[in-house]
């Protein structure tokens, strides 16, 4: 049984989230401001995180930041108001995996959970039967969804992971960014192409000498991007 920590202050949204997930089969925690959500975190160590960012006490963006930094690396799907797309590119610069736009249908939610739990329950079947994969200095283990950089392991979240895999298993291709969208995160919509962007800065980030001129994860102009061994 999956464990899910609810990180909300609005009692009446946390327990309809609470009862929809355990009608699901998920056992659940909540938590109503950000102090007692991080300190639940860090104790239980929940298989996923349902995150608001609006928070008293230590706003969401503060506990993600602290979950990320002590190598907490469980999904989080952070809860944004409509239209704050600032909210959502801050968020994924901090380690969210994922979002759901307030307000939001409950059948939306549980595919993002479902689809979030599957990843990171990985390995499956496929993924351990395949060989490591390498470029430059970095070396990527399918089975066990760990990356090393010089050796040294790299923390990298789900989606980052995906994302990676991605771009490696296409041998050098270009692959746009909807591609990219609907493969590692199951979204269609054009306008929301800027995840693809912000994943690939972290993916940057943590894998290049300099991120800021970049010598495998290439952007490929008006077309997207590739990976280059």
């Amino acid at each position: 049984m999956s464990a899910i920590l609810i990180v909300e202050d609005n009692a009446d949204l946390a327990y309809g989230l609470r009862n929809n997930l355990e009608i699901e089969g998920y056992a659940v925690e909540v938590a109503g401001d950000g102090p007692q959500g991080l300190a639940l975190a860090r104790r239980r160590r929940p298989d996923l995180i349902i995150l608001d960012l609006r928070l008293p006490g230590l706003d969401g963006y503060r506990v993600l930041k602290s979950l990320r930094e002590e190598h907490l690396d469980m999904p989080v799907l952070i809860l944004t108001a409509h239209g704050q797309e600032a909210d959502k590119v801050r968020g994924f610069r901090l380690g969210a995996d994922d979002y759901v736009t307030k307000p939001f249908g409950i059948l939306e939610l549980m595919a993002r959970v479902a689809a979030l739990l599957r990843r990171a329950g990985r390995p499956d079947g496929e993924a351990a039967a395949r060989v490591r994969e390498r470029f430059g200095e970095i070396e990527i283990d399918p089975s066990t969804r760990t990356v090393f950089r010089r050796r040294e392991s790299v923390a990298l979240t789900p989606m980052e992971f995906d994302l990676l895999l991605a771009l490696v298993r296409r041998q050098g291709a270009v692959v746009s960014r909807l591609d990219l969208l609907h493969e590692v995160w199951g979204h269609s919509s054009a306008v929301l192409t800027r995840t693809v962007d912000t994943h690939i800065a972290e993916l940057r980030r943590k894998l290049e000498d300099n991120p800021a001129a970049p010598r495998h994860i290439l952007t490929v102009r008006k077309a997207g991007y590739r990976l280059e061994r």
